[in-house]
């Protein structure tokens, strides 16, 4: 609605991951030479921790775009709470491998020969690990295995974990002191200074064509950061609702006050009559977000439905293998 008001050629504040909307603040300029200091050393582990919001999915979808011109092969894997042997599953699913109905021993099997027809290609092979404060200690130590994986002095994957803060204090777990010696790099990415919220603003607004209309005062940004907090999903709902309201009001300068009118308009509204009780008296801007930290969360429990469909096709075959040895 907006955007023809404005003239501008795209949605500049969408909430979904883009690589074409990147931002190279400090933090992330620096996450981001990790994860290819990472690509150039070809073994063990990255890991990335920040707070939800921060942008790691970005990042690491950026990292991907740049990876479509290089000689490697690359999947990103969202986690939930998986046990080994069916992260061992996912793992093989994410790189198109067999899996349904295959006992762990065929699975790594299958595993290795892929990971050695990529080495003869002269491809590498990355494995991403998205929400990865989810996994088990357990699941963790498969994925160490999987990094065992060798072809003469040379290793054949190498992955990269992505987790909330907490995975910073899942990783000093005693059972875990062999994953810690294969991190190679690690990286903490915190929100955007002040500074850092304006550019991120200005950049995502020029690659839409922005040409200064709106114009956004100094207080306008400052009271966005403060709001936000520097961290960029909030900034982008608040700044998608601002340029909404600028165009309903047809403003043509975006202040302080504009900023203080929405963030206090979206402290009073309720998104669904059903759902009052749970948002009522809460900032739109934040029900908002959970709503979108959802998706990946239901996409991963629609990951874990089907892994465990197919451990119940397993023990259903299994079953029936032994009534028929019995009736023999």
């Amino acid at each position: 609605m907006y955007k023809s008001f404005y003239k501008l050629s795209a949605n500049p504040f969408q909430l979904g991951p883009d690589p074409r909307f990147f931002f190279g603040s400090r933090g992330h300029k620096r996450a981001m030479s990790y994860l290819r200091y990472g690509l150039t050393q070809g073994e063990g582990f990255i890991v990335i921790t920040g707070d939800i919001g921060t942008g790691k999915t970005t990042l690491v979808r950026t990292l991907f775009a740049d990876l479509a011109k290089e000689n490697v092969v690359a999947v990103q894997l969202v986690t939930t709470q998986l046990e080994a042997e069916d992260t061992l599953r996912m793992v093989a699913a994410s790189f198109g491998l067999a899996h349904e109905g295959l006992v762990k021993a065929t699975l790594l099997k299958n595993f290795e020969t892929f990971l050695m027809a990529r080495a003869r290609e002269g491809k590498r092979v990355l494995l991403v690990i998205d929400e990865a404060q989810n996994l088990p200690a357990r699941s963790l130590e498969e994925l160490r295995m999987l990094s065992n994986y060798q072809a003469g002095d040379k290793a054949l994957l190498q992955s990269f974990l992505l987790g909330q803060v907490e995975f910073r204090q899942t990783l000093q777990a005693p059972g875990l002191e062999q994953l810690r010696q294969r991190v190679i790099a690690a990286y903490h990415l915190n929100p955007l200074g002040s500074d850092e919220t304006r550019g991120y603003i200005e950049h995502r607004l020029r690659l839409v064509g922005w040409k200064g209309d709106p114009v956004i005062t100094d207080s306008a940004f400052s009271a966005i950061h403060g709001y936000c907090e520097g961290t960029p999903r909030r900034i982008n709902t608040l700044c998608d609702r601002l340029l909404l309201f600028g165009c309903l009001e047809e403003m043509h300068e975006i202040d302080g006050e504009s900023v203080k009118t929405v963030t206090d308009e979206l402290a009073q509204e309720v998104i669904a009559p059903r759902a009052a009780s749970g948002t009522a008296g809460r900032p739109a801007v934040e029900v908002a977000q959970e709503q979108n930290e959802m998706e990946p969360r239901l996409a991963i429990l629609e990951a874990r439905v089907t892994a465990l469909e197919a451990t119940l096709r397993r023990e259903r075959a299994r079953i029936r293998q032994a009534l028929m040895l019995h009736g023999e």
